[in-house]
């Protein structure tokens, strides 16, 4: 079995290869092919992927490439990940639409729009390219707007194994079972909307639905959740857990201020992060330390995760004020083991229960049936 990552020299790549080559052979994985456009930033991503001893004890057989073409041939699995225009183009769309007093947000408003019109021309491309190398593989999207991506998919070409993934859902499941102290597949989260504009609206565990308790005990807490940035009188009023994005539209006029106060966006907080990532990353390279390597690039990773959302909820968002232990169980599956669940499932592994990007086929009441939601839905050999 082959799997291609598109847009592998993104700062994630290294920790769905490492979760790929511990579990590949489990899903039979014989081949993966990692590609990207930027030549220079996948060789020094490939460094990182090779500086973990778990890729020299691998059978799986790895390589890199800016050749789609050669990426795809023959893929059964191909998981898109790439970000048309790269940070720079985020920061555009950002700061475009602060100019305004509008929110400016990678994924919603106005500059996830921009973000899904730069991204859909190119995600067809590599359809076009599909279609005569391996027509039969799956198409797993995580590249932002997800669920725009998808649709498009849907609506504009024949292909129809798709599925766009996120994580945000996946964190917010494995929320629920860490304070429940239930087993995740035993915890079945009731989750609609459209990719990360979501709610939770029932946790169903041994045959009773226990959000009412959970909304109950994060009104009585002082100390806030990873994924929940919102005030707990809220939380109780609406009845249900939003994703965690809802912030920017429940609290879209606090979320603008604390962006300018801030002075900086998130896509020039990681624009400065990754520049500084990358030099270092070249600096341990030309050293010949793998270990300091990993080490580089492990400090990123937590930096940026400690980071992430902070500015724009004010500090609701803060790692760390919260039970970092709690904090980095819940955060540790990431995408990686989003998609990995799914091929999984896919393949016939282990039939789940997974939180997907889908055609809606009348899930959701005043929806039509290609709209692309974001539900829970059977995965099972070959089928979702």
């Amino acid at each position: 079995m082959k799997l291609c990552i598109i847009g592998a020299a993104g700062v994630r790549t290294p920790l769905i290869v490492w979760a790929i080559l511990e579990r590949g052979t489990s899903l039979g994985l014989t081949e993966l092919s990692l590609m990207d456009i930027d030549q220079p930033r996948l060789g020094i991503i490939a460094e990182v992927i090779k500086a973990n001893p778990v890729y020299q004890t691998s059978n799986i057989s790895i390589f890199f490439t800016n050749d789609a073409k050669c990426a795809l041939k023959n893929a059964d699995f191909v998981i898109t990940t790439f970000r048309v225009g790269g940070t720079a183009s985020r920061i555009i769309d950002e700061r475009v639409a602060l100019s305004h007093g509008i929110l400016g947000q990678e994924t919603t408003g106005p500059g996830g729009f921009a973000m899904g019109m730069r991204s859909i021309p190119v995600l067809m491309d590599y359809i076009r390219v599909m279609n005569e190398v391996c027509p039969e593989a799956w198409l797993i999207n995580f590249a932002n707007p997800s669920g725009m991506l998808v649709e498009a998919v849907i609506r504009a070409t024949n292909w129809r194994r798709v599925v766009g993934i996120c994580d945000a859902p996946a964190m917010m499941h494995r929320t629920a079972a860490a304070i429940l102290h239930a087993p995740l597949d035993e915890v079945y989260m009731d989750y609609f909307g459209l990719n990360h504009l979501g709610w939770v609206r029932g946790l169903h565990y041994h045959g009773e639905d226990w959000l009412p308790q959970m909304i109950n005990m994060l009104t009585d807490s002082e100390t806030p959740l990873p994924q929940i940035p919102f005030a707990p009188d809220f939380l109780s009023s609406l009845g249900m857990i939003p994703n965690e994005y809802l912030f920017y539209f429940y609290n879209r006029v606090q979320a603008v201020e604390n962006i300018l106060e801030s002075g900086r966006t998130r896509g020039e907080q990681i624009a400065s992060l990754n520049e500084q990532l990358f030099s270092d990353l070249a600096k341990e390279i030309s050293l010949s330390d793998p270990e300091k390597l990993l080490t580089v690039y492990f400090d990123y990773i937590d930096n940026r995760g400690e980071t992430y959302m902070s500015v724009e909820t004010g500090g609701l968002q803060d790692i760390s004020k919260m039970n970092v232990d709690l904090a980095k169980t819940i955060i540790s599956g990431g995408y990686a083991g989003v998609a990995l669940d799914l091929i999984e499932g896919l393949v016939g592994a282990h039939s789940m229960v997974m939180t997907l990007n889908i055609p809606n086929q009348f899930a959701i009441n005043g929806m039509g049936p290609v709209d692309v939601v974001e539900i829970p839905a059977y995965v099972s050999r070959g089928r979702i």
